[in-house]
């Protein structure tokens, strides 16, 4: 198989795998991110890189956005909204963040392939993205290595959250240039 056809087959898995999102659940998160006071997001290793990039679409349109560990980031309360994103669910320091958000009392997002897991567990919605495990790669959902499927579908569905949010807001690609980065 040549390279164009290897995208080929990637752009059918995230097609097949997006399609199956319960919309009821990313129509909440929407609305949780709406009503925020601050945003809070989580991820690890590959994950994170999506909630960075997440974090920093929701800054363009004017959102108050953190990434959970970066030294900037101020302390979540009860009016707030933590979002971890974590194929497994399993991952022990996001776990350990999660209920530690839980019990202050914030709004508890978990996206996963697991909602049976210890954050999917905690979470008050909980998006899950029906992609290939990061270990199991004899599942047959995906052809590409270890969790690329469930990443890339993540970093496509945060995209389709913030043109959401667009929309209800009546935003425009154009008002976010002017909170883009001037100083590159």
């Amino acid at each position: 198989m040549n390279t164009t056809s290897f995208t080929e087959e990637i752009l059918a898995e995230l097609n097949q795998t997006l399609t199956l999102i319960d919309d009821t659940e990313a129509e909440k998160l929407v609305t949780g991110i709406l009503q925020a006071e601050k945003i809070f997001v989580a991820g690890g290793g590959r994950s994170g890189f999506m909630a960075k990039a997440f974090v920093m679409r929701m800054m363009h349109v004017g959102l108050d956005a953190y990434v959970v560990g970066e030294t900037v980031t101020p302390n979540l309360e009860p009016d707030d909204i933590f979002i971890v994103g974590s194929g497994s669910g399993e991952t022990q320091s996001l776990a350990a963040m999660t209920e530690k958000a839980k019990d202050i009392g914030a709004l508890v997002v978990a996206i996963t392939i697991n909602p049976q897991s210890a954050i999917g567990s905690l979470a008050d919605i909980t998006i899950e993205i029906p992609a290939q495990a990061k270990a199991d790669g004899a599942s047959g959902k995906s052809i590409q290595p270890m969790g690329s499927l469930f990443e890339q579908s993540l970093l496509l569905f945060y995209d389709a959250v913030i043109l959401r949010f667009m929309d209800k807001k009546g935003l425009e690609s154009d008002t976010m240039y002017g909170r883009h980065a001037n100083l590159e």
